[in-house]
Parts: C-alpha cells; sequence; structure tokens
C-alpha cells in the first residue's frame, strides 16, 4: 500500500514550495515500516522492503562494491536524496554516492552526488520506479539507474544519461548476467536463488 500526501492548499493560497515540502518532511511523522519521499509535487509514503528483497539488495551489493569508482560508497541504508532542479526527493534501495555527501548533518544528500541507484519494485511502488525516477536520475544524470522488477523477473540497467531521461537500456531476465556500464564496467549475477543457495551450502 502506498499513501499519498498532495500538497495542501487552502482557498487563495500558493501550494508549498519544494523546500517547503522537504521541511514538512522533517515534522512528519512517518509510520514504523515506511518511508517518504516526494514524487510529482507530493509527498509520498511507501512500505520498507520486504524481509526477502534484503538479501538480494545485499546480493548486489557485494557483487558491486570492487567496482566502485574511487572515493564512492554503496549502501542499502535508509536515505533520502533531493533534487532540487527536477523537485524530487527519492530514498533508493541502493545507493551508490561519493563519501562527500555523506559528511553532513543534514538528513537531505545531494542527488548529484550518485553514480548508481538501484530500486526494487513493489506493486504499491512500481509504476513511480518505472516512470518518474527513469526521468529524474537521467536528467539528473545519474551514470546508472538499475530497475530490479521483482514482479517480472527481469533486471533492466539504463546508462546514458540526458534531458530526456537516458540515452542506453537493456533488460535480462533473473537468472542471467547484465552488465553494469561504466564508471563500474561489470557483471552483475542475478540468478539470486543460486546465490544464495551457495552462500547456505
Amino acid at each position: 500500500m502506498t499513501v499519498m500526501l498532495e500538497r495542501p492548499t487552502i482557498s487563495g493560497t500558493e501550494p508549498p514550495s519544494f523546500e517547503g515540502m522537504l521541511d514538512a518532511l522533517d515534522e512528519l511523522h512517518v509510520p514504523d515500516g515506511y518511508k517518504a519521499e516526494i514524487i510529482k509535487g507530493n509527498i509520498v509514503l511507501s512500505p520498507w522492503s520486504k524481509g526477502y528483497y534484503l538479501d538480494v539488495m545485499d546480493l548486489i551489493c557485494d557483487q558491486l562494491r570492487p567496482h566502485l569508482p574511487d572515493g564512492h560508497r554503496i549502501s542499502s541504508s535508509p536515505a533520502l536524496f533531493v533534487f532540487p532542479g527536477i523537485e524530487r526527493a527519492y530514498g533508493p534501495d541502493i545507493h551508490v554516492a561519493h563519501r562527500k555527501a555523506r559528511r553532513t548533518e543534514s538528513n537531505k544528500l545531494d542527488g548529484e552526488a550518485l553514480s548508481l541507484v538501484a530500486e526494487l519494485t513493489s506493486p504499491s511502488t512500481r509504476d513511480d520506479d518505472l516512470t518518474d525516477k527513469v526521468e529524474t536520475y537521467g536528467k539528473a544524470g545519474v551514470p546508472v539507474y538499475l530497475i530490479l522488477d521483482m514482479q517480472e523477473k527481469q533486471a533492466t540497467v539504463l546508462w546514458a544519461p540526458s534531458a530526456k531521461g537516458y540515452e542506453g537500456r537493456f533488460t535480462k531476465d533473473f537468472g542471467e548476467k547484465i552488465h553494469i556500464p561504466a564508471p563500474f564496467d561489470c557483471t552483475l549475477d542475478t540468478d539470486f536463488e543460486a546465490l544464495l543457495e551457495a552462500e547456505e551450502s
């Protein structure tokens, strides 16, 4: 389930600015198990990932970690990355960003520091992951956007960001290997079940 809070308006007044919405996030009581993002001018609450998604996120982080650009860190910890020019604020499932982005007391991190984001879709977030976030991450210049479509069992990599979104895209079914372009230039194994079985044996 996704809860959407539209920009509040009072008759005769303007809706709050993007900065006002960011301030509202700090005041918002987010129920346990939910995260808050700003998508298309709305504050959207969506549930945190299901338990088994965490294994998939760990497997992705483990495979990408040896290939990170210099000075970058990878994490699946909750973090809010802000894109003021596009008026969006997202909490990606996996994020790779320059470590300098973390050297702040703010809980709002610079989206321009990102070199890769990955989203694992759920029924409540899938539409935004496949549309609005593709456009935003591309326009913001994030070099690589990885979408793990957990409903269709497919991995999609987008690269070559531009003012229109992303120029490059390819998709593989789970179980296949998929190339992660520069600045990573590595191969990601999406046979998550086999990888987990190997860890447990």
